[in-house]
């Protein structure tokens, strides 16, 4: 078995726990490539893993089987920017505190790789939105896990947003801004602004609004099949966009149009893990001292 690692920097407290991961890599004879920045940190802090070799790009990842991310859900979402549209399964370390995407706690490191190398786990498949404008300003990161979010560049007037979908003009949204949620990032920014919680599986959209000046404003969830149109209008002549917080400024008269990307992401989910549990163990969902 080959796999990659990619990483961030984490605190002192998960040290012991990246160093049992290495340890069960050797002692399992399997082969590791790694991220070199990630390599590079380690050193620092005296962990030493034996390794193949580095990479440092997509390139890299060429006939490793799977990827782990070790980090929270940020470092996740930069993981899948290097894995794109290879189908490599990458497997959610947590380092840190939350970990919704990144959703193995260090108890719980051995017992998840024993289970991943014996086969035991499944393999859920995300969908993902596709950004983009008539000059093609997103470049090749141009796809988004959780959201596109559409928002201004300082702290003074809103802006408006001119929405429509497959051409059908839905609303002008008069906000702070305007996020653009898959079902995965459903839990991410969106909710933070009322927007509901789709299950991962959903094809949808979800539409929701920051801080809107109408109180009849509310979030709105469309099937992801349908071609979504941003126009904007701002005092400042500029608003910034983000994919899963990669940010660019653009001028005003740039049109961004979203749609489902044409590729999904396989995370690897143990057998004993579920969309349902983990919103109760990450997000207190449903708690109730009756339950």
């Amino acid at each position: 078995m080959k796999v990659a690692v990619f990483g961030k920097q984490f605190g002192e407290v998960f040290n012991d726990s990246c160093l049992r991961i290495f340890q069960f890599f050797k002692a399992n004879d399997i082969q590791i490539v790694i991220y070199k920045p990630f390599y590079k940190f380690l050193k620092r802090i005296n962990i030493k893993p034996e390794f193949a070799e580095f990479f440092i790009d997509s390139d890299g990842l060429k006939g490793v089987d799977f990827v782990f991310s070790i980090g929270g859900d940020g470092t996740f979402l930069e993981t899948v920017t290097f894995v794109k549209d290879s189908g490599i399964p990458i497997v959610g370390i947590n380092s840190g505190r939350l970990g919704f995407l990144a959703d193995i706690s260090k108890e719980e490191i051995e017992n998840a790789l024993n289970e991943i190398i014996a086969g035991r786990y499944k393999i859920r498949k995300l969908n993902l939105l596709k950004a983009y404008t008539g000059d093609g300003e997103f470049g090749a990161l141009d796809f988004a896990l959780n959201e596109l979010a559409i928002t201004k560049i300082d702290s003074s007037s809103m802006i408006t947003i001119h929405t429509y979908l497959n051409d059908i003009y839905v609303n002008s949204y008069w906000a702070d801004g305007l996020i653009i949620s898959t079902s995965t990032g459903s839990t991410a920014y969106s909710l933070s602004v009322g927007g509901p919680i789709l299950h991962p599986e959903t094809s949808s959209f979800i539409i929701a609004p920051i801080a809107p000046h109408n109180l009849t404003v509310r979030p709105m969830v469309v099937p992801n099949n349908l071609d979504v149109t941003l126009k904007i209008e701002t005092r400042a002549g500029k608003y910034l966009a983000s994919l899963d917080s990669r940010s660019q400024v653009f001028d005003e008269n740039v049109v961004i149009h979203v749609k489902k990307a044409g590729f999904q992401i396989n995370i690897v989910e143990l057998t004993d893990q579920s969309f349902y549990a983990t919103l109760r163990n990450k997000l207190m969902w449903g708690v109730d001292k009756r339950n």
